[in-house]
Protein backbone atom coordinates (compact mmCIF):
# COMPACT_ATOMS: atom_id res chain seq x y z
CA UNK A 1 0.00 0.00 0.00
CA UNK A 2 1.37 3.41 -1.01
CA UNK A 3 2.29 5.58 1.98
CA UNK A 4 1.10 9.19 2.18
CA UNK A 5 3.33 11.85 3.73
CA UNK A 6 1.36 13.91 6.26
CA UNK A 7 2.86 17.13 4.85
CA UNK A 8 1.38 16.33 1.43
CA UNK A 9 -1.99 15.57 3.00
CA UNK A 10 -2.02 18.89 4.89
CA UNK A 11 -1.05 20.87 1.78
CA UNK A 12 -3.58 19.04 -0.43
CA UNK A 13 -6.52 19.63 1.91
CA UNK A 14 -5.59 23.27 2.43
CA UNK A 15 -5.66 23.82 -1.35
CA UNK A 16 -9.07 22.17 -1.58
CA UNK A 17 -10.40 24.28 1.30
CA UNK A 18 -9.17 27.50 -0.35
CA UNK A 19 -11.00 26.50 -3.53
CA UNK A 20 -14.20 25.86 -1.58
CA UNK A 21 -13.94 29.26 0.11
CA UNK A 22 -13.43 30.90 -3.27
CA UNK A 23 -16.59 29.21 -4.54
CA UNK A 24 -18.56 30.79 -1.66
CA UNK A 25 -17.15 34.19 -2.64
CA UNK A 26 -18.18 33.62 -6.29
CA UNK A 27 -21.75 32.84 -5.20
CA UNK A 28 -21.81 36.07 -3.20
CA UNK A 29 -20.59 38.17 -6.15
CA UNK A 30 -22.96 36.44 -8.58
CA UNK A 31 -25.95 36.98 -6.30
CA UNK A 32 -25.05 40.65 -5.84
CA UNK A 33 -24.56 41.17 -9.57
CA UNK A 34 -27.94 39.67 -10.49
CA UNK A 35 -29.72 41.73 -7.83
CA UNK A 36 -28.01 44.89 -9.09
CA UNK A 37 -29.38 44.18 -12.58
CA UNK A 38 -32.87 43.44 -11.26
CA UNK A 39 -32.99 46.68 -9.27
CA UNK A 40 -31.33 50.08 -9.55
CA UNK A 41 -27.64 50.34 -8.51
CA UNK A 42 -28.61 52.66 -5.65
CA UNK A 43 -30.93 50.03 -4.19
CA UNK A 44 -28.24 47.38 -4.44
CA UNK A 45 -25.74 49.67 -2.71
CA UNK A 46 -28.20 50.09 0.16
CA UNK A 47 -28.52 46.31 0.44
CA UNK A 48 -24.76 45.84 0.50
CA UNK A 49 -24.28 48.52 3.19
CA UNK A 50 -26.78 46.81 5.49
CA UNK A 51 -25.26 43.38 4.81
CA UNK A 52 -21.72 44.64 5.49
CA UNK A 53 -22.74 46.33 8.75
CA UNK A 54 -24.35 43.12 9.99
CA UNK A 55 -21.40 41.05 8.80
CA UNK A 56 -18.79 43.28 10.43
CA UNK A 57 -20.68 43.13 13.73
CA UNK A 58 -20.96 39.37 13.43
CA UNK A 59 -17.29 38.84 12.65
CA UNK A 60 -16.07 41.11 15.46
CA UNK A 61 -18.19 39.34 18.07
CA UNK A 62 -17.34 35.87 16.74
CA UNK A 63 -13.67 36.60 16.15
CA UNK A 64 -12.85 38.01 19.58
CA UNK A 65 -15.18 35.85 21.64
CA UNK A 66 -15.40 32.57 19.72
CA UNK A 67 -13.62 30.55 22.42
CA UNK A 68 -15.77 32.00 25.22
CA UNK A 69 -18.96 31.40 23.24
CA UNK A 70 -17.99 27.81 22.44
CA UNK A 71 -17.07 26.94 26.04
CA UNK A 72 -20.20 28.57 27.46
CA UNK A 73 -22.46 26.90 24.88
CA UNK A 74 -21.50 23.39 26.03
CA UNK A 75 -21.37 24.19 29.75
CA UNK A 76 -17.69 23.21 30.09
CA UNK A 77 -15.66 23.89 33.23
CA UNK A 78 -11.98 24.72 33.64
CA UNK A 79 -9.68 21.70 33.99
CA UNK A 80 -7.34 22.37 36.93
CA UNK A 81 -3.99 20.63 36.83
CA UNK A 82 -4.38 19.07 40.27
CA UNK A 83 -7.53 17.29 39.07
CA UNK A 84 -6.43 16.44 35.51
CA UNK A 85 -2.67 15.85 35.61
CA UNK A 86 -2.46 13.50 32.61
CA UNK A 87 -4.58 15.87 30.51
CA UNK A 88 -2.22 18.78 31.27
CA UNK A 89 0.95 16.70 30.87
CA UNK A 90 -0.07 15.43 27.44
CA UNK A 91 -0.96 18.91 26.19
CA UNK A 92 2.30 20.32 27.55
CA UNK A 93 4.29 17.62 25.75
CA UNK A 94 2.43 18.29 22.49
CA UNK A 95 2.96 22.04 22.72
CA UNK A 96 6.70 21.41 23.02
CA UNK A 97 6.56 19.19 19.93
CA UNK A 98 4.43 21.63 17.94
CA UNK A 99 5.93 24.90 19.15
CA UNK A 100 2.49 26.19 20.14
CA UNK A 101 1.70 28.03 23.39
CA UNK A 102 -0.28 25.97 25.87
CA UNK A 103 -4.03 26.58 25.43
CA UNK A 104 -6.47 26.86 28.32
CA UNK A 105 -7.96 23.46 29.11
CA UNK A 106 -11.60 22.64 29.83
CA UNK A 107 -13.74 19.59 30.49
CA UNK A 108 -17.23 19.06 29.15
CA UNK A 109 -19.64 16.96 31.20
CA UNK A 110 -20.63 14.30 28.67
CA UNK A 111 -20.06 10.56 28.29
CA UNK A 112 -19.35 10.94 24.57
CA UNK A 113 -15.75 10.48 23.51
CA UNK A 114 -15.23 13.89 21.98
CA UNK A 115 -13.15 17.08 22.05
CA UNK A 116 -12.88 20.45 20.34
CA UNK A 117 -10.62 23.49 20.08
CA UNK A 118 -11.56 27.13 19.64
CA UNK A 119 -9.98 30.58 19.61
CA UNK A 120 -8.92 33.26 17.13
CA UNK A 121 -5.22 32.37 17.30
CA UNK A 122 -2.79 30.10 19.23
CA UNK A 123 -2.35 32.76 21.93
CA UNK A 124 -6.11 32.85 22.65
CA UNK A 125 -6.99 29.19 22.19
CA UNK A 126 -8.86 26.68 24.32
CA UNK A 127 -9.09 22.90 24.19
CA UNK A 128 -12.05 21.06 25.66
CA UNK A 129 -12.46 17.30 26.10
CA UNK A 130 -15.41 15.35 27.38
CA UNK A 131 -15.37 13.32 30.58
CA UNK A 132 -16.04 10.31 28.36
CA UNK A 133 -12.78 10.90 26.47
CA UNK A 134 -10.78 11.16 29.68
CA UNK A 135 -12.34 8.00 31.10
CA UNK A 136 -12.48 5.75 28.02
CA UNK A 137 -9.27 6.57 26.12
CA UNK A 138 -5.82 5.32 27.08
CA UNK A 139 -2.82 7.64 27.15
CA UNK A 140 -1.81 7.22 23.49
CA UNK A 141 -5.40 7.52 22.26
CA UNK A 142 -6.01 10.68 24.29
CA UNK A 143 -2.72 12.10 23.02
CA UNK A 144 -3.87 11.50 19.44
CA UNK A 145 -7.14 13.33 20.08
CA UNK A 146 -5.38 16.26 21.75
CA UNK A 147 -2.84 16.42 18.92
CA UNK A 148 -5.76 16.63 16.48
CA UNK A 149 -7.17 19.62 18.36
CA UNK A 150 -3.77 21.32 18.46
CA UNK A 151 -3.68 20.75 14.71
CA UNK A 152 -6.79 22.90 14.39
CA UNK A 153 -5.11 25.60 16.47
CA UNK A 154 -1.86 25.45 14.48
CA UNK A 155 -3.76 25.76 11.19
CA UNK A 156 -5.76 28.80 12.41
CA UNK A 157 -8.92 26.89 11.60
CA UNK A 158 -11.16 29.07 13.78
CA UNK A 159 -10.08 32.24 11.97
CA UNK A 160 -10.57 30.39 8.69
CA UNK A 161 -14.02 29.09 9.55
CA UNK A 162 -15.11 32.48 10.93
CA UNK A 163 -14.36 34.05 7.55
CA UNK A 164 -16.46 31.39 5.80
CA UNK A 165 -19.27 31.89 8.32
CA UNK A 166 -19.29 35.63 7.61
CA UNK A 167 -19.54 34.96 3.87
CA UNK A 168 -22.40 32.54 4.48
CA UNK A 169 -24.12 35.04 6.77
CA UNK A 170 -23.74 37.85 4.26
CA UNK A 171 -25.25 35.76 1.47
CA UNK A 172 -28.18 34.77 3.69
CA UNK A 173 -28.80 38.41 4.67
CA UNK A 174 -28.71 39.66 1.07
CA UNK A 175 -31.00 36.83 -0.03
CA UNK A 176 -33.55 37.59 2.68
CA UNK A 177 -33.55 41.33 2.01
CA UNK A 178 -33.99 40.72 -1.71
CA UNK A 179 -36.89 38.29 -1.24
CA UNK A 180 -38.63 40.53 1.31
CA UNK A 181 -38.22 43.57 -0.93
CA UNK A 182 -40.04 41.69 -3.69
CA UNK A 183 -42.87 40.91 -1.30
CA UNK A 184 -43.34 44.54 -0.29
CA UNK A 185 -42.82 45.92 -3.80
CA UNK A 186 -45.18 43.42 -5.38
CA UNK A 187 -42.55 42.54 -7.96
CA UNK A 188 -42.81 45.91 -9.70
CA UNK A 189 -41.14 46.63 -13.00
CA UNK A 190 -42.37 45.97 -16.53
CA UNK A 191 -38.96 45.82 -18.21
CA UNK A 192 -38.64 42.29 -19.61
CA UNK A 193 -34.87 42.17 -19.08
CA UNK A 194 -35.29 43.26 -15.46
CA UNK A 195 -38.04 40.68 -15.02
CA UNK A 196 -35.70 37.95 -16.23
CA UNK A 197 -32.92 39.03 -13.87
CA UNK A 198 -35.45 39.32 -11.06
CA UNK A 199 -36.51 35.71 -11.67
CA UNK A 200 -32.86 34.62 -11.69
CA UNK A 201 -32.34 36.64 -8.50
CA UNK A 202 -35.25 34.88 -6.80
CA UNK A 203 -33.87 31.47 -7.74
CA UNK A 204 -30.37 32.41 -6.53
CA UNK A 205 -31.73 33.98 -3.34
CA UNK A 206 -33.49 30.72 -2.48
CA UNK A 207 -30.70 28.36 -3.50
CA UNK A 208 -27.61 30.37 -2.50
CA UNK A 209 -27.98 29.98 1.30
CA UNK A 210 -28.48 26.23 0.84
CA UNK A 211 -25.50 25.89 -1.49
CA UNK A 212 -23.12 27.91 0.69
CA UNK A 213 -24.24 25.98 3.78
CA UNK A 214 -23.30 22.74 2.02
CA UNK A 215 -19.97 24.33 1.03
CA UNK A 216 -19.43 25.39 4.65
CA UNK A 217 -20.00 21.81 5.79
CA UNK A 218 -17.63 20.57 3.10
CA UNK A 219 -14.94 22.97 4.30
CA UNK A 220 -15.47 21.72 7.84
CA UNK A 221 -14.98 18.14 6.65
CA UNK A 222 -11.77 19.05 4.80
CA UNK A 223 -10.37 20.72 7.91
CA UNK A 224 -10.82 17.47 9.85
CA UNK A 225 -8.51 15.67 7.44
CA UNK A 226 -5.94 18.46 7.84
CA UNK A 227 -6.12 18.24 11.65
CA UNK A 228 -5.75 14.44 11.51
CA UNK A 229 -2.61 14.85 9.39
CA UNK A 230 -1.30 17.50 11.80
CA UNK A 231 -1.81 15.08 14.70
CA UNK A 232 0.48 12.61 12.95
CA UNK A 233 3.00 15.40 12.46
CA UNK A 234 3.02 16.22 16.18
CA UNK A 235 3.01 12.68 17.58
CA UNK A 236 4.70 10.70 14.76
CA UNK A 237 2.32 7.95 15.86
CA UNK A 238 -0.94 7.63 13.89
CA UNK A 239 -2.04 4.48 15.75
CA UNK A 240 -3.10 6.47 18.82
CA UNK A 241 -5.60 8.61 16.87
CA UNK A 242 -6.69 5.60 14.80
CA UNK A 243 -7.59 3.63 17.93
CA UNK A 244 -9.34 6.67 19.40
CA UNK A 245 -11.48 7.07 16.27
CA UNK A 246 -12.38 3.38 16.37
CA UNK A 247 -13.50 3.76 19.98
CA UNK A 248 -15.54 6.84 19.07
CA UNK A 249 -17.30 4.85 16.35
CA UNK A 250 -17.94 1.82 18.57
CA UNK A 251 -18.93 3.75 21.70
CA UNK A 252 -21.25 6.43 20.32
CA UNK A 253 -23.45 8.10 22.94
CA UNK A 254 -26.28 10.44 21.80
CA UNK A 255 -25.43 14.13 22.21
CA UNK A 256 -26.88 16.00 25.13
CA UNK A 257 -29.48 18.63 24.27
CA UNK A 258 -27.20 21.48 25.34
CA UNK A 259 -24.84 20.91 22.41
CA UNK A 260 -25.66 23.50 19.76
CA UNK A 261 -25.60 22.54 16.08
CA UNK A 262 -23.57 25.70 15.48
CA UNK A 263 -20.77 24.24 17.62
CA UNK A 264 -20.94 20.75 16.08
CA UNK A 265 -18.30 21.39 13.36
CA UNK A 266 -15.73 22.14 16.09
CA UNK A 267 -15.75 18.64 17.58
CA UNK A 268 -13.36 15.90 16.52
CA UNK A 269 -16.43 13.75 15.84
CA UNK A 270 -19.94 14.89 14.99
CA UNK A 271 -21.78 14.93 18.37
CA UNK A 272 -25.05 14.16 16.56
CA UNK A 273 -23.75 11.03 14.86
CA UNK A 274 -25.12 10.50 11.34
CA UNK A 275 -27.91 13.07 11.74
CA UNK A 276 -25.78 15.75 10.02
CA UNK A 277 -22.75 15.78 7.74
CA UNK A 278 -20.39 18.22 9.44
CA UNK A 279 -17.60 15.62 9.48
CA UNK A 280 -16.15 13.05 7.08
CA UNK A 281 -16.92 9.46 7.96
CA UNK A 282 -14.74 7.94 10.67
CA UNK A 283 -13.92 5.04 8.33
CA UNK A 284 -12.54 7.40 5.68
CA UNK A 285 -10.42 9.20 8.27
CA UNK A 286 -9.04 5.91 9.61
CA UNK A 287 -8.27 4.73 6.09
CA UNK A 288 -6.34 7.93 5.38
CA UNK A 289 -4.43 7.72 8.68
CA UNK A 290 -3.44 4.12 7.99
CA UNK A 291 -1.66 5.30 4.83
CA UNK A 292 0.53 7.78 6.72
Amino acid sequence: MKRIDFRDQIARNKRKSVFLMFSVFVVLVLLGYVISLAFSPEYFFFIMVIAIIFSIGYILISFYNSHKIAIASVGATKAYKDDYKQYHNLVEGLTLASGLPKPKLYVMHSQQINAFASGRNPEHAVVCVTEGALEKLDKNELEGVLAHELGHIASYDMRYMTLVAVMVGMIAIISQIFLRSLWFSGGRGNDKSKAIFMLIGIILAILAPIVVYLVQMSISRKREFVADASAVKFTRYPDGLIRALKKIKADYVPAEKKVSKAVAPLFISNPFGKLSNTHPSIDSRIKMLEKM
